[in-house]
């Protein structure tokens, strides 16, 4: 059996259609991956933001501003005075006993 133009031409016809749908879905998945590492980086910035913000406050929360009114309040101390430091003299050399 001889092989006629028309059959050539239809089966160059369906490889055509097999590599623009292939051409097609592999666009399609790049798209999609696109979208998603998109998506992905806007996460990333927002958390990135987050964490400044907490780190901003752990700063701002251990500021002798904030934590000398708070020790103030709950223990009952305040800072000392002149009059109330005390300096301790460590002798240069060790006694030697005589």
């Amino acid at each position: 059996m001889k092989v006629r133009g028309r059959i050539w031409l239809g089966l160059w016809l369906v490889f055509f259609l097999v590599v623009a749908l292939t051409v097609v879905a592999r666009q399609r998945a790049s798209l999609d991956t696109a979208d998603r590492l998109n998506r992905l980086r806007e996460e990333r910035l927002a958390l990135e933001a987050e964490r400044a913000e907490y780190e901003r406050r752990i700063r701002e929360g251990s500021s002798r501003q904030v934590l000398i009114p708070r020790v103030q309040a709950r223990q009952r101390l305040h800072e000392p005075t002149d009059a109330e430091y005390m300096i301790f003299r460590l002798p240069l050399a060790p006694d030697s006993g005589s």
